[in-house]
């Protein structure tokens, strides 16, 4: 007979027991003394914060991750269990829109739920009343709706530290690009909606791809569509975000937010601007003791330890893929290469419809007529069109506004006149006033060298040269003689002979 005699639980703050390198450390030694000397069971958000005399003393580490989606269909039904939910609501889709959700971040989005469906009884329920009458309470039924419109405020526990969504950006507002999104929905989309094929074939699906070319041209656009085309969580960190003046810092910045994307997984991770954290090491000469070579490595090693079992997936943007060190682009890291061109007339035209698809615009205004004066344009130089046009409406339609105030305060018995909208649409004036400052942000030089560069890489990697299985003799089978090692291969050289 064991006699087991439980302690209880502890509970501190991180400002509490925390190992703090920028302020001294004063308050830690005193913090974690006071936990060391009590033998009771702690908890942690961040484990690694913790001081070394407190790391001491822990004999045992457990650790819990985001739920499992069948933990979430679970969790799910007995949290919904506690109110009315009607057979229609889809707990399957639910649980796959609550990427990284643990109990309690359910409990509070069925909570949510529940108050959305009162707020629209909220005009039947007379609140001056104790209780609430028998038929409007068996009318209440919380619905799929109400699930979408509470998922759409509420976002997991775990990552309110990271900005983490699910964006709206659909292919439908990317014009052109055909070739890119067929791409990247064979890199990323597959793997997350179709698990089965690449487990069938034997096969790892890619960890990582690699957006280069012009500024402008939609690198972040096309990141956020995947993710929302695959209903992806997606992080979006820019490269000197995770650089800071402490020792130590930027490498930890780095594993956080890994740990972040692998606790939120599927996730999308886009590192914009990747040339500021990921340049040739040893290029740097006197950069604070090499702090970007060691933001490197430790992003090297983030990448290598991603399991096929977590399906995060890194997408990288860059204006400078010349200086991008070699390690990071080959195959098992960002070893899907695409460059992002400017826009064809074609897709210059998708462009401006998609910019001006909220806008009322006049049928003077030929769309197909500025995308072919604008060659040469990026798609954000294109917005800036759209943008000023829209602009010059505004400002008509206000001083239409304020003259139309000052002629009826001169004469009020003209009130009785018509008094509709003169500027109602974007019309085919503002656009040639707004072309007359449209300007170019890349020039014909600099898309040279982005063709030069993509060019001298699929040289380098022989992409489109053509391969040939040697003949077999007929009736030979399949593996009896190794056709490769009888093959004449005179250039090799024999080293053992």
């Amino acid at each position: 007979e064991y006699n087991i005699k439980y302690l209880g639980h502890i509970f501190f703050d991180s400002g509490v027991c925390r190992r703090d390198s920028k302020r001294g450390r004063e308050d830690s030694a005193t913090g974690s003394s006071q936990c060391t000397n009590s033998k009771r069971q702690t908890r942690a958000n961040h484990f690694d914060a913790l001081p070394d005399d407190l790391l001491l003393s822990i004999l045992a580490k457990l650790s819990s991750t985001a739920a499992r989606p069948a933990d979430l269909i679970s969790a799910l039904v007995t949290n919904g269990s506690q109110g009315r939910i009607i057979r229609t609501v889809d707990l399957e889709r639910i649980a796959k829109d609550t990427h990284g959700y643990v109990g309690a971040d359910l409990a509070a989005l069925c909570t949510e739920a529940a108050l959305q469906c009162i707020r629209e009884k909220m005009d039947v329920i007379d609140l001056e009343d104790e209780t609430i009458d028998a038929e409007i309470l068996n009318s209440m039924a919380v619905t799929n709706e109400h699930f979408q419109t509470a998922l759409g405020s509420s976002n997991p526990s775990a990552l309110r530290e990271t900005v983490v969504e699910v964006p709206n950006v659909t292919w439908e507002d990317i014009g052109g690009l055909e070739n890119v999104k067929r791409e990247l929905q064979e890199t990323v989309q597959y793997p997350v909606e179709h698990p089965e094929k690449f487990e069938k074939f034997g096969m790892s699906p890619s960890k990582g791809v690699l957006f280069y070319g012009p500024p402008g041209c939609g690198k972040t656009l096309l990141a956020k569509a995947i993710a929302n085309e695959c209903q992806a969580n997606f992080i979006s960190v820019k490269g000197p975000e995770l650089l800071t003046m402490w020792f130590g810092e930027s490498e930890a910045n780095v594993r956080e937010i890994f740990d972040k994307a692998r606790g939120s997984a599927p996730c999308v991770l886009f590192f914009d601007e990747l040339d500021s954290i990921a340049t040739q090491r040893g290029s740097s000469v006197g950069d604070a003791g090499g702090a970007a070579d060691r933001v490197l490595n430790q992003l090297l090693t983030e990448m290598d330890g991603m399991t096929a079992k977590k399906t995060v997936f890194i997408i990288g943007a860059t204006n400078r893929p010349d200086i991008i060190d070699p390690a990071l682009l080959r195959p098992g890291r960002l070893d899907q290469l695409i460059y992002i061109p400017l826009p064809d007339e074609s897709s210059r035209y998708q462009i401006f419809k998609s910019c001006l698809r909220k806008s009322p615009v006049s049928k003077d205004v030929d769309l197909m007529a500025l995308a072919r004066y604008t060659q040469g344009f990026s798609g954000a130089d294109i917005t800036e069109i759209c943008q000023r046009a829209c602009k010059y409406a505004i400002r008509e339609n206000i001083e239409k506004d304020i003259e139309r105030e000052r002629k009826r305060s001169e004469n009020p018995e003209a009130m009785d006149e018509d008094d509709s909208d003169e500027v109602s649409e974007i019309k085919a004036a503002h656009f040639k006033e707004s072309m007359k400052y449209a300007r170019r942000s890349v020039s014909d030089a600099d898309i040279r060298k982005y063709q030069a560069f993509a060019q001298t890489l699929q040289q380098s990697r022989g992409f489109g040269s053509e391969f040939r299985f040697p003949d077999r003799p007929a009736g030979t089978a399949v593996g009896a003689t190794d056709a490769f090692a009888t093959a004449d291969n005179k250039d090799d050289d024999d080293l053992y002979s």
